[in-house]
């Protein structure tokens, strides 16, 4: 099974970026020697911790340790502006991004230390909340596509506030990857 952990965005957030998404296919990234793979506005969530391929046999294991995950507050997000990873120069991911209340990295870092005794290696990045738009392979886009970006870098595309996460399983297919929550785990009370 390959498996992740999210917070899931709710629909009016995913319509705006769905509309950003057409707008910025539209703009035609030809001339690039990338070729772009979208992601299908159905699949947008903020990852909390990509566990990978697991045996059937850690998936109680992993729902019992994360079922005791717990923040004292729920979580809010305001999904604002545009980027690239690792750089605008040499673009491999185009993303969303968001500014997050102060407990959504203690709660990813929770998250990440709960599954460490099942044999999954604990994240070596920093958590950085974003939400993924676009891949690029090989790194490199239009001068068009990189305009229309920045006239939209500021764009405000809503909010998010939960109390839960989601274990989602992911399978490849041809069209694309196909997600499947297999449980929520409610985090706050509060």
């Amino acid at each position: 099974m390959r498996l992740f952990i999210a917070l899931e965005i709710p629909s009016a957030v995913r319509d705006h970026l769905a509309e950003l998404i057409k707008e910025l296919q539209n703009t035609g990234y030809v001339g690039s020697k990338s070729e772009a793979r979208w992601v299908r506005p159905e699949n947008l969530h903020v990852t909390l911790k990509f566990i990978g391929h697991v045996d059937a046999g850690k998936l109680e294991p992993i729902r019992n340790a994360l079922a005791q995950v717990r923040s004292g507050q729920p979580v809010d997000l305001r999904f604002r502006g545009l980027g690239f990873f690792p750089s605008e120069r040499r673009p491999r991911v185009l993303w969303a991004g968001m500014e997050a209340s102060p407990n959504l990295a203690p709660l990813a870092k929770d998250i990440d230390v709960s599954l460490e005794k099942f044999g999954i290696p604990r994240e070596t990045r920093e958590f950085t909340p974003h939400l993924t738009l676009a891949r690029f392979d090989p790194p490199g886009i239009s001068e068009r596509l990189r305009m229309a970006v920045q006239e939209n870098s500021a764009r405000d595309f809503g909010t998010l506030h939960k109390r839960e996460f989601h274990l989602i399983e992911s399978k490849l297919k041809r069209v694309g990857a196909e997600y499947t929550a297999l449980r929520s785990f409610s985090f706050s009370e509060a």
